[in-house]
């Protein structure tokens, strides 16, 4: 497919051919579904803890006798019944991972890619470069790309520059391309990809 190639001013400087198999790839709903509903799990922490009543401290001694009380039997002061006793069925550290076969993955970050691609909200830049760190210029230049709407941009490699002009903007976020992923794609609204990025993704779902 045949998009423009635009500039940082916001001028068209020619024409780039995109590969049908990333950018207008089948889009496929409940792919990416599946797709972020795994990467959203896969990044929590399972970290959540409660103790059991072997787990508290105390309640080793019968708080009082079987019989002859008149009060209900009770084994432990640390029972869940008793305040400061044990948590029954409380969460305990577990792993939310899920799998997904990476042919599958690389489909849903495709069929992510051609929805942008197809309403519009892809802009391919022939050089982003700055001369200098300053954040009033980068959201300059986001601006005249995809107006007041939230961005991602691709990056091929590192580049401090860009990365400190753009780290105060809360409606941008710079991503290396190797790490192009289904969630980040679908919460910008528009997606901007300098050229010599384009190889990497190429190279990564081609």
């Amino acid at each position: 497919m045949q998009v423009s190639l635009m500039n940082v001013a916001g001028e068209k400087v020619g024409e780039i051919e995109l590969a049908d198999t990333i950018f207008a790839a089948p889009i496929n709903i409940p792919l990416m579904h599946q797709a972020l509903v795994r990467q959203l799990a896969n990044a929590r922490l399972g970290t959540a803890k409660t103790k059991g009543r072997s787990e508290v401290s105390g309640g080793g001694r019968k708080p009082w006798k079987q019989k002859g009380t008149g009060r209900a039997r009770q084994g432990s002061i640390r029972a869940a019944q008793w305040r400061g006793g044990g948590i029954i069925f409380g969460p305990a550290p577990r792993s939310y991972e899920q799998k997904m076969p990476r042919k599958m993955r690389r489909a849903a970050v495709c069929s992510a890619l051609s929805v942008k691609a197809a309403e519009d909200r892809l802009v391919v830049l022939d050089r982003l470069a700055l001369p200098q760190p300053k954040t009033r210029e980068m959201a300059a230049v986001v601006n005249r790309l995809a107006g007041d709407a939230s961005a991602l941009i691709l990056m091929a490699e590192a580049d401090e520059v860009i990365e400190r002009a753009s780290n105060n903007l809360p409606d941008i976020k710079l991503l290396r391309a190797e790490y192009v992923n289904v969630r980040d794609l679908l919460r910008y609204d528009y997606l901007i990809i300098p050229q010599n990025a384009l190889g990497v993704i190429e190279a990564i779902l081609g």
